[in-house]
């Protein structure tokens, strides 16, 4: 059901709200136990002022901010120290929930584009082969026998790549939401009421519209209405940070049915004013985690791995407005009563200059593709040959960094 287009004819009765940059959240139902959450931070997070190397003598030279180990950076091994936007998730990190690999990167490199980076980072393919018309994930969920729709309708707007494709996934968007009058309301079921699939999809809308708490009858004449829209079109941010609104629903459709769910987060662009920019992306990615643990509940979240991955990193010397500029190597966040946790994977190349990809960024020494294949075969069981030839064509998997219990 489009809501857009079953609400054209009826603007009088009710009003749709919705961000013109909407965050779809995809799920997959899959068989077994094993949960997948990938979080997606656009706009190429700063591996290293998130994980920073403060152990690495060649650190101190790249003009980036000292680590603060008394100011709330959280010192994780000696040689790698947590951001303290990120503070709140140490008692994860002390119950081994909470882990990070470092000095990775897709083989995307050199031209640096937030949009081409997003698309290989989701499509899941190397530089040199054709870009595929579905994402990695879709074709996990091709590969599973038995895998099914966990929601049967799409609410919002198209999905992102790595779950487009021909095996069936469903849809959520929190930033649209319905407000019918009673009159509209009654009128609207009982037109749909002699179509059975219909009438079932509007349920399904009606419900899913009800997720965030808002009602949907409304009794207020037409200026009321504009205000109302104009009010929810706000109320995400005022009610709660967006990834914790959007790991709350994850969370709760991963506790019965759905297996794989992916949303993105946005704000990881920073080209300056780091500092001020960076926590606010970090406090949204905790909010989510920490969220995502909640609402799942501790039979659930002990069967999930939670990875959050970005297209790039950034360059390793601090720029002169305070910021960094589009770079390789970076890092991925891991979290979940799955994973093993509370150690920072990384086969470390250094930061000396001779050291650095190009002499700007970090050096990437491994492909985040092979990690995400682990975290793949040890969740879902897959074949490694599926994995290399299938999911993440070209991929070398290489050794087992064993992420997962």
């Amino acid at each position: 059901m489009d809501r857009r287009d079953f609400l054209k004819g009826a603007v009088y009765g009710c009003s749709l709200a919705a961000s013109p940059l909407v965050t779809p959240v995809s799920f997959a139902a899959t068989p077994g136990e094993g949960r997948l959450v990938v979080i997606i931070l656009r706009g190429a997070m700063d591996g290293l002022g998130v994980v920073t190397p403060y152990g690495d003598p060649d650190f101190s030279t790249l003009g980036r901010p000292l680590v603060d180990l008394d100011g709330g950076a959280l010192d994780l091994d000696g040689r790698f120290a947590l951001h303290s936007a990120l503070g709140g998730l140490a008692p994860l990190w002390t119950a081994g929930e909470l882990g990070f690999i470092h000095a990775v990167s897709t083989p995307y490199r050199d031209k640096r584009s937030h949009f081409d980076g997003q698309d290989q980072l989701e499509a899941g393919v190397g530089p040199s082969s054709e870009m595929p018309q579905d994402g990695w994930l879709n074709r996990v969920v091709q590969a599973l026998p038995g895998a099914h729709s966990d929601m049967a309708y799409a609410i919002g707007s198209d999905p992102f790549l790595i779950l487009k494709g021909d095996a069936p996934v469903s849809r959520w968007t929190p930033e649209a939401d319905l407000h019918l009058s009673p009159q509209a309301l009654d009128l609207t079921q009982r037109v749909m009421a002699s179509d059975p699939a219909m009438s079932a999809a509007l349920a399904s809308a009606f419900d899913l519209a009800d997720r965030d708490g808002d009602g949907l009858a409304f009794t207020g004449d037409s200026r009321q209405m504009m205000a109302a829209m104009r009010d929810d079109m706000m109320s995400p941010a005022q009610r709660r940070a967006a990834g914790a609104t959007l790991a709350q629903f994850a969370g709760e459709r991963l506790r019965n049915d759905a297996r794989i769910a992916c949303y993105s987060l946005t704000g990881w662009d920073t080209h300056k004013g780091q500092e001020r920019v960076l926590p606010l992306a970090l406090d949204q990615l905790q909010q989510s985690i920490l969220t995502l643990k909640e609402t799942l509940g501790a039979a659930a979240w002990g069967q999930t791995a939670v990875v959050a991955v970005t297209e790039f990193g950034r360059t390793a010397r601090w720029n002169g407005t305070g910021g960094t500029d589009h770079g390789t190597g970076g890092a991925v966040v891991l979290a979940g009563g799955a994973v093993r946790g509370g150690r920072v994977v990384a086969d470390w190349p250094g930061l000396a200059e001779p050291d650095l990809y190009e002499r700007r960024d970090l050096m990437p020494t491994r492909d985040t593709r092979a990690h995400l294949a682990w975290l793949l075969q040890g969740l879902f069981g897959l074949d490694r040959d599926e994995l290399e030839r299938s999911v993440f064509p070209g991929v070398d998997m290489g050794a087992d960094p064993a992420l997962l219990l």
